[in-house]
């Protein structure tokens, strides 16, 4: 690190990150340049120079405007975006401690640089005296996102209000960064050793084969291992005959972060709760949830509320008779024993086998992960115009990831598609979609680099990584992200891909799963992992009969975890000195919570909620999009084309590629013509009267 004639720090010419434009294939990060140690100097440089260009900004004589306000905080900060965009992509995709030492400390300098411009006056003073008048759409909207972030940020506060809003961002990013490595931590730790025959006893090929990937990723010192990720533990419960091993899996999957050694998260949360409310009363509302949703299509508490309310009665009855069915299948068998959360998985699988003749193994053969690949891609290409060509010679994060350049019907760029597919030590659980860099067009044409993250469990050396019907759709999921991201089509970076409401942002994506479920692409691409031929049409029948099975429980298990995320920040209950356990089994108890399922995310592992606030109190949005998604792929059914050109053009102007031009109400409706009912979600899950 050395000093300008400026006064700013700038960065030795050996880190990668001094250089202006990236000399790579499509300039992406040159990954294989990067080492940890060339972090922080670039994060220390690059918020140096966003500030001196904030204060240019904030401090000009000339009268405010658009141009030299808007579009200038806009066309700030990008080496600082660059920096950032690379590492937390690599924190939670490819960490290791030199990562997440890094994360601890930068983490809370990025939240204090984030406050002091939202707290800035003189900046906030500039951005209040611009006039809307004459602005196009476009301009008028950036102006209207910024002055509400600057508002919900504390900009109209007084002083010492305005630096405890500061000191709690920054304990707050130290806070959420602790709860994800201790995650994290907890989820690497486990193995679940699988010695012998017995301990393997009815487990089908491909997961004894994936349990022996894992256990040669591991040091080899078990034959096989069960771990903790999803794509591993989920059809371990399913298979496995050894109920006391079942047992043992699902404790240690549902009681990650509550160890009560180092990695527990229980007073983490007490401390996150507690700010929350406490920065919310600061800004005027009654609660976390009222400030949350008040910049939502939901718009309140109640509104949310009501939605889980309508869904939780018949899903409770639903499950109801799903788990009397099951502890039918334990009577039959001779057991002697009531249905557990640890069981139910287990005897479901056996249920469907018997109602529909469906055997998952059976399943996973025609559903090869480049098969699947593949759907999502050609899905793409029909309704969208879209190609995929795979890059082999580019710069990769690990050798796992997959590239491909995305281009548009003309041939143009429209940008690059990262695939991360397979679970791994130094990965997070879970999936997501996420930018290395972002559509924009102010700073010239900038085309995206998006990547999706998945937990698949790898296949050995020389076989073929095969999908459950439920990872197929958590890919077509994800891929639904990543187009919102790839063809966002927008001027101003602030508007730009994914950065819309956080219970709209889920539209796109479970609104992408309804294709998987076609016959039309089932038929297509759904073929044998060996012999390449399609998929049976008796079993295709089945697997597309099966899509309502076991929704009762479905539905409980998320709608639970959504229950108590609300209930817990419409709370006060940190400032009684929550204990999170009790707080969450007392929710649980006023719902009437089958016994026999468990929350999907209880609260000491619900990174969704704690690793950061994208879905605090806003677990709801899953739920609130689905009911636009059923309602939307109604309209290509009324069309009688699932790939309807003009039905897909409107859904590519006013949800893919708008990214947030409009309020998501205007933009639903100008894609629907009205807004949607809850009725085809009910009749989609099955719950419908």
């Amino acid at each position: 690190m050395t000093s300008s004639s400026a006064g700013l720090p700038t960065l030795d010419t050996g880190n990668p990150f001094s250089a202006a434009r990236w000399d790579t294939p499509h300039e992406l990060p040159p990954f294989e340049r990067i080492r940890p140690e060339h972090y922080l100097p670039a994060f220390e440089a690059a918020i140096a120079a966003h500030e001196a260009e904030i204060a240019a900004i904030a401090t000009s004589p000339a009268a405010p405007d658009f141009d030299n306000t808007v579009a200038a905080m806009e066309r700030a900060g990008l080496a600082l975006d660059r920096v950032a965009g690379v590492f937390y992509n690599l924190t939670g995709s490819h960490t290791n401690p030199d990562l997440q030492a890094i994360e601890r400390t930068v983490g809370p300098r990025l939240a204090r640089h984030g406050s002091a411009i939202y707290l800035n006056p003189d900046l906030w003073a500039r951005l209040a005296a611009i006039p809307a008048d004459g602005l196009g759409d476009e301009e008028r909207r950036v102006l209207e996102r910024y002055r509400t972030r600057f508002r919900r940020a504390g900009a109209d506060l007084a002083p010492e209000a305005k630096a405890r809003m500061a000191e709690i961002a920054a304990r707050m990013s130290e806070l959420g960064t602790q709860f994800s490595q201790n995650l994290l931590a907890d989820e690497s730790r486990f193995v679940l050793p699988l010695d012998g025959e017995d301990d393997l006893a009815g487990l089908p090929p491909f997961l004894r084969a994936a349990a022996a990937s894992a256990a040669e990723e591991r040091g080899g010192e078990h034959g096989h291992v069960i771990t903790l990720s999803r794509s591993l533990i989920e059809p371990f419960l399913v298979f496995s005959t050894r109920r006391d091993l079942r047992e043992r899996a699902y404790e240690a999957w549902t009681r990650r972060g509550e160890s009560g050694g180092e990695t527990d998260n229980r007073a983490i949360i007490r401390k996150i709760v507690q700010l929350r409310a406490e920065r919310a009363r600061l800004l005027g509302y009654a609660s976390f949830a009222h400030y949350k949703l008040d910049d939502t299509m939901a718009a309140s508490p109640e509104a949310a509320t009501a939605l889980l309310t309508e869904v939780w009665a018949p899903a409770q009855r639903r499950a109801g008779a799903e788990r009397d069915r099951l502890q039918a299948i334990i009577a039959r068998e001779g057991g002697d024993f009531a249905l557990q959360a640890h069981d139910w998985r287990h005897y479901a699988e056996k249920l469907r086998r018997a109602e529909h003749d469906l055997d998952e193994g059976e399943v996973k053969a025609y559903l090869p992960l480049d098969g699947m690949i593949q759907a999502a891609f050609d899905t793409a290409s029909r309704l969208f115009g879209l190609s995929f060509a795979e890059l082999p010679d580019v710069p990769r994060y690990h050798p796992d990831v997959r590239v491909w350049r995305v281009s548009d019907r003309d041939g143009s760029e429209v940008g690059l598609f990262l695939g991360d597919y397979f679970a791994r030590a130094s990965k997070r659980s879970g999936a997501w979609m996420s930018a290395f860099r972002s559509q924009e067009r102010l700073n010239g044409t900038v085309t995206p680099i998006i990547v999706n993250v998945m937990n698949f469990a790898k296949a050995p050396p020389g076989e073929t990584a095969l999908l459950s019907f439920d990872d197929a759709r958590t890919l077509f999921h994800e891929f639904g992200h990543a187009l919102h991201g790839l063809l966002s089509d927008v001027t101003y970076p602030l508007l730009s891909g994914t950065a819309v409401s956080g219970d709209f942002v889920e539209l796109p994506s479970q609104l992408y799963e309804h294709w998987l479920e076609q016959p039309e692409v089932l038929r297509t691409h759904a073929r044998h992992h060996r012999t390449g031929e399609p998929m049976p049409e008796a079993l295709l029948t089945k697997l597309l009969a099966a899509r309502t099975f076991n929704q009762g429980f479905a539905t409980v298990e998320y709608a639970a975890s959504a229950i108590v995320d609300m209930t817990l920040h419409l709370s006060n209950a940190a400032e009684a000195g929550l204990d999170v356990l009790d707080f969450e089994a007392e929710a649980l108890k006023r719902i009437a919570m089958p016994g026999e399922i468990g929350m999907r995310h209880r609260s000491p592992h619900f990174a969704h909620i704690f690793s950061g606030d994208g879905y605090a109190a806003g677990y709801y949005s899953y739920l609130w999009s689905e009911v636009l998604d059923a309602d939307a792929f109604d309209a290509f059914r009324e069309a009688g084309d699932i790939f309807h050109p003009e039905t897909a053009a409107r859904l590519r102007r006013y949800v893919y590629g708008a990214g947030n031009l409009r309020d998501p109400r205007e933009a639903y409706t100008l894609f629907r013509g009205r807004l949607p009912s809850t009725e085809p979600l009910l009749k989609k899950r099955g719950l419908a009267a």
